[in-house]
């Protein structure tokens, strides 16, 4: 797998939401984009990962909470409260996490919090690799602990003013899911910045 910057592995953080502006920032708002895709854990035909939540933050200001992509999909609409996606489906090709408008400026951190994995051994998910829920396929699971759920990948990157930006992230896998001695799965997400653009 092509890392060009190094993944970082979990701290257990708590995040914050907000977001600050100051004279001197840019004017004007920019549209992120966050994109993910995978070197996928090769001993299961599907490995479901839920993510309940990514944020960015801004240097002179605070953290953002990007919106889930898929809200138009749910039952009641409104903000999708998670996105869960599956990696064997994400090797090569790449899924959207969430799209956010954001006062153009310096970023400097992206966080995302991990809060479910579960590795299916039998038979393959159905349907899009990402969506704000993925129905389990049907055979032999194994439940996946994820000791601390946050992710923090210190890239810092600049948005301009009516410009569009997508961030790719690549969720390692096989470098993330351990089996211990006992026979269970255990996960420390490993991910990186692909690229910028």
């Amino acid at each position: 797998m092509r890392h060009v910057f190094p993944a970082l592995a979990l701290a257990a953080l708590t995040l914050t939401v907000g977001c600050g502006d100051s004279p001197s920032s840019p004017a004007g708002n920019a549209t992120l984009t966050v994109r993910l895709t995978d070197s996928p854990f090769s001993d299961a035909k599907a490995v479901l990962v839920t993510f309940s939540a990514v944020s960015l933050h801004r240097t002179d200001g605070g953290f953002t909470t990007l919106p889930f992509s898929g809200a138009s999909t749910l039952p009641t609409g409104g903000v999708a409260p998670s996105r869960t996606c599956d990696l064997k489906k994400l090797e090569g090709p790449e899924d959207v996490l969430g799209t956010v408008n954001l006062p153009a400026g310096d970023y400097t951190q992206i966080r995302l919090t991990v809060s479910a994995a579960t590795l299916y051994f039998d038979n393959a998910a159905s349907g899009a690799p990402c969506e704000p829920s993925i129905q389990p396929p049907a055979g032999a699971s194994a439940p996946v602990t994820v000791p601390s759920g946050t992710i923090r990948l210190n890239r810092p990157f600049e948005l301009l003013a009516s410009t569009a930006t997508t961030v790719l992230l690549d969720f390692d896998g096989n470098q993330s899911i351990h089996q211990t001695g006992n026979g269970s799965y255990t996960m420390n997400p490993v991910v990186s910045v692909l690229s910028v653009q």
